[in-house]
């Protein structure tokens, strides 16, 4: 991989707004880490606000200008029914930028588009996307930052357990979120509903992106049982 085309990557990875250890960073590219550090120093000196340092990790702390971007009327339509759908969430944070984000794109549109953005032929009114998500800033806090949750959970069976998990990800399913996560107590991947989660609170321990315990493992699991 070029250099050039290497430190477009390295954008790219750092966008989800998360933090970065060198050494991850270093094997999902295919560099050593001394040519990451120097990749980082580059981007870094070219202007990227990524703040961090070795041996502690890396993160992007401010937004990413994008270049002008020339869309489809489907992929506007694309866009807005995504909006859409984060606009009848009960949380207030995703609400907002879901609102922002969609002003942002129509002040660009062009005049000829200015028009069409009135009238989408899709819109949302169902609340069953903004039920049961009660705990979703927490967990999408605890995800961003990779901070374990200790969950006071009810089964379906009706039983009452304590947890402590690494949360990966949030679902919706169409009538019931749940959030994929490594169980503490189980040693094991485990999807909770949400909807069943009584108390949940945000503990000051990060967790690392060990082996065997990330989102990408977990999705590797499900790929391998579905072709089984």
């Amino acid at each position: 991989m070029r250099r050039t085309d290497r430190l477009f990557e390295l954008i790219q990875i750092f966008r989800d707004g998360r933090l970065k250890l060198g050494r991850e960073l270093a094997e999902q590219l295919g560099v050593s880490l001394r040519t990451l550090y120097r990749d980082i120093e580059t981007l870094v000196a070219s202007g990227i606000p990524i703040e961090g340092e070795r041996g502690v990790g890396y993160i992007l702390r401010e937004p990413i200008f994008l270049p002008p971007l020339n869309l489809s009327h489907i992929e506007l339509e694309a866009l807005q029914f995504g909006m859409e759908l984060a606009k009848r969430s009960s949380d207030s944070e995703l609400n907002s930028a879901a609102n922002s984000l969609l002003q942002k794109v129509h002040a660009v549109l062009p005049a000829n588009q200015q028009g069409v953005n009135r009238r989408w032929p899709m819109s949302v009114y169902s609340d069953n996307i903004a039920a049961d998500i009660e705990h979703l800033p927490i967990l999408r806090k605890a995800i961003a930052g990779r901070r374990k949750l200790d969950l006071r959970y009810r089964s379906l069976a009706n039983v009452l357990s304590r947890r402590v998990i690494r949360p990966l990800q949030v679902e919706f399913w169409g009538q019931v979120w749940t959030c994929t996560a490594w169980c503490e107590a189980r040693c094991d991947f485990r999807a909770f509903r949400v909807d069943h989660i009584e108390e949940v609170r945000l503990l000051d321990e990060q967790f690392p992106l060990e082996q065997g315990k990330r989102l990408e493992d977990y999705l590797r699991l499900i790929d391998c049982e579905e072709t089984e």
